[in-house]
Parts: C-alpha cells; structure tokens; sequence
C-alpha cells in the first residue's frame, strides 16, 4: 500500500506470539495468535488502516521457533510498524541477539521512535506516528510545537502507566504533551479507562489474545483500536478481535474442598497440579502463589528460585 493511501491507523496490542500453549489455556494457542495477527492484518489492508503493533510481538525474546518466525515473515508482506516492548528484549533494549531484530533487519517489522516516525498524509491531512518502545524515555511536553502543516499525532507506548485500574504496578503518571493527540500504550493486557491531559488522551485498548485464566481475563475482549481521519481530526472506533468464549479456551478451575467442606487452596492446588501439566507450569507457579506465605521469606524465596529454574512465568 502507497504511504499516502492509508486513511487511519490500526493499534494491535501485544501479540505474545509463543510456540508453547500458556497459562491454563486448552487450545492450539501458537495456532490460534497467529491466526489473529491474520485477522488483524487482513483488516488493517481491507480498511487501509497503517498497522501498528504496541510492542510484545514475542513472548520470549529469544530461541523462537524457526516456524514462526517463518510464519510471521509471510504474514508481514505488507509494511508493519511498532515498537518493542519488555518481552521482545532480554536486555532493556532491543540487540541483535533478540527474535525481534530479525524481522527488523529483514524490513518486515519497522521500529517507531521519535527519530523515525512514520510520516504522511491520510485523506490529505497530514500524520506522525511515533513511538517509545519498553525503557525508553517518553517524548517531552511541547518537542513537537514546531511541526509544520499542524499534524495529527499519535504516539505508541509500552509501559507501566498509572492509569485508573493500575495505579499500583504503574509507573509513569500520563501528561500532556503539547500536539500529541493520542498516546496508545500497550504491555498492560486488559482494557482501562482513557486519561486525558489538556490535549493528550492516553488509551489503554489491552491486547488481542487473552493468555491468563484470571477474573480479569475473562471480562476482556480482545480487540484493536481503530483510528480513522475525519474532517474532525481522528474517528475513534474498536473492533472485536474473533475469539472464542473464555469457558471454551481455558480449564476450568479445580477446587478440592476439605473434610469440613471448605475449599483448600493447598489441596486445590495439588489437584490442579495433578491434572493440569501446562506447558508454561503455570499450574505450579499458582500452587507456590497461594502456598507459600505459610513459610519464611527465606524458604519462599529458596522455593521460588528452584521453582523458576523448570519453569517460566506468564507475566504481563
């Protein structure tokens, strides 16, 4: 697609494309993420919308199966941007050591930042994109004062942002930053409540894929956040993702009640342990989870450490 074609911009919110199944989920889910980045690019060029990924395209960020790798190159025919976020670096930059590099050394996934932005018209107006990929500095109120021909502006994150839902794990409190219209922050996977400072809405939209058996994970819908030119500046839209119901992607807990008929957590966990062996050991980091305050922080830690050598976490 011609850069001057497009007529808004596509926002996909971490991919966490992984070869093994994560978490409690049941289905084919190395299968089924990519079949939403399909999904996602396939309307990105029916709708002539730019994509942009907000960082976290991997889960690892590195010893990536070559099929998917393979995968994702076919599927990146036409030009995708984004940033990197915390799971697609295994330092807190991005280094040729990572999967991710590949694409970007292959021009199939291009890297926003404030030095190289996208730039062009949609339906005559004039647009930036840019982006602050994970560990890097957010762009200062007012950098983008002396722009030329008055462009609408949207800038892409990955961070820990204290937002109304997170302000607990945030990090970042939103500002205005002066031209700025949108600021669209993936790397937190439920949707939250916009913030909007002076003329800078900050967004939250969640990811596409839900990796996590959680309350929380369970009321979101996956989606994209679409952002269209219009006579008024942007036309704000969401689109639902394909999915499946929460039931019929993940195991349903396992709760084992006690002589006295109260659930135990201890005995629950064993019984998850037991009949759930996840790829991820997600049944085995949520037994330690709810077990271990029982013992001294010395013990917990010393069962953590050998817990994390044969298995790896499924965080955000």
């Amino acid at each position: 697609m011609e850069r001057d074609s497009y007529c808004g911009v596509l926002l996909i919110g971490d991919p966490h494309v992984e070869g093994r199944v994560p978490g409690f989920r049941k289905d084919e889910y190395p299968e089924v993420v990519l079949e939403k980045l399909h999904w996602c690019l396939k309307t990105a060029q029916d709708q002539n919308l730019l994509p942009v990924i907000l960082g976290d395209l991997f889960h690892v960020p590195r010893d990536n199966q070559n099929s998917l790798l393979c995968q994702l190159i076919n599927l990146f025919d036409s030009p995708v941007y984004g940033i990197y976020g915390n799971h697609d670096c295994r330092e807190n930059q991005l280094t040729e050591h990572d999967t991710l590099s590949i694409l970007v050394q292959a021009g199939k996934y291009h890297l926003l930042s404030a030095e190289a932005p996208w730039r062009g018209k949609m339906r005559g107006q004039s647009v930036i994109v840019g982006g602050t990929s994970w560990g890097q500095k957010l762009p200062k109120s007012g950098e983008f004062e002396n722009e030329e021909e008055d462009p609408l502006i949207i800038w892409v994150t990955h961070h820990d942002l204290i937002v109304p839902g997170y302000e607990e794990q945030g990090h970042f409190k939103p500002y205005e930053i002066v031209g700025v219209d949108y600021v669209i922050n993936g790397h937190i996977h439920r949707t939250l409540e916009d913030v909007v400072k002076g003329q800078t809405t900050w967004v939250t939209p969640g990811n596409i894929v839900r990796r996590s058996r959680s309350d929380a994970s369970r009321s979101h819908v996956p989606s994209v956040l679409k952002l269209e030119v219009t006579p008024e500046g942007w036309g704000r839209s969401v689109l639902e993702v394909p999915h499946q119901a929460f039931d019929e992607v993940f195991y349903e807990e396992v709760l084992e009640e006690t002589e006295e008929g109260v659930p135990s957590a201890f005995i629950s966990g064993l019984a998850e342990l037991q009949s759930r062996r996840t790829d991820t050991g997600a049944g085995l980091q949520l037994f330690l989870e709810k077990n271990l305050e029982q013992f001294s922080t010395t013990v917990a830690d010393e069962v953590r450490n050998l817990a994390s050598e044969v298995s790896s976490n499924d965080t955000e």
